[in-house]
């Protein structure tokens, strides 16, 4: 599998990359993947020119093939002005001009970084709308990281969370059954069968059914 971290840290070094580590170690210690880290940083000058020109130059088509082939996504921000950077919204609004479905059904896991705990709620009222926007599937749990939080009780205890959340979801869609293709025939199902050998997903039988069969034959 493979994990892809998406960081917005305008400094070297920055909080906003040091969330987005321990972020990707959390993740990786419960689904092994390969990890590969997109610094938005270094792609501002290409962001602006894909704006201009209307074409991502090298550097920023390797981020987004990157970003659309990953089997989940990590995306750290600095806040700014109680919101998310402007660099990285420019990175999701430059991907999502190039391919408008490169997010959809990607598991993407939302933090940020900010001075101060009163910015806690970016996560909710910024970060996860503009991923729902996007057709991402967003980890329940979000993790921001204000200035005191580090070194503080409860810090780590959110990253293993949201760390183990998104690699069940990496896990799960890795493993999924990829659809029939168009036009192929169903296998013959014996008769009375029931459950998922029905097309029926996993789950309880429903009641009627199973009254049904003990009742006697004629």
């Amino acid at each position: 599998m493979r994990l892809v971290v998406v960081s917005a840290g305008l400094t070297v070094p920055s909080s906003t990359r040091l969330l987005a580590d321990r972020l990707a170690a959390a993740t990786t210690g419960h689904a092994p993947a390969g990890v590969e880290v997109v610094e938005v940083r270094d792609l501002a000058v290409e962001i602006a020119h894909a704006f201009t020109s209307g074409f991502p130059g090298a550097g920023l088509s390797a981020a987004f093939d990157a970003v659309r082939s990953a089997d989940g996504l990590i995306v750290v921000t600095p806040v700014f002005s109680a919101s998310y950077s402007g660099l990285f919204k420019s990175f999701f609004d430059a991907l999502g001009g190039d391919d408008p479905d490169a997010l959809a059904g990607k598991p993407v896991l939302v933090a940020a970084t900010g001075g101060s705990a009163r910015h806690s709620l970016v996560l909710e009222h910024a970060l996860r709308p503009l991923f729902a926007h996007l057709k991402a599937v967003v980890v329940p749990t979000g993790v921001y990281a204000a200035s005191e939080d580090w070194g503080a009780e409860g810090l780590e205890g959110r990253i293993g969370r949201a760390g183990e959340q998104l690699a069940g979801l990496m896990r799960g869609l890795s493993g999924a059954v990829p659809a029939p293709p168009a036009g192929a025939t169903a296998p013959a199902t014996p008769a009375g069968t029931t459950g998922p050998a029905a097309g029926r997903p996993d789950g309880p039988v429903p009641f009627e059914e199973r009254l049904a069969a003990l009742r006697p034959a004629g």
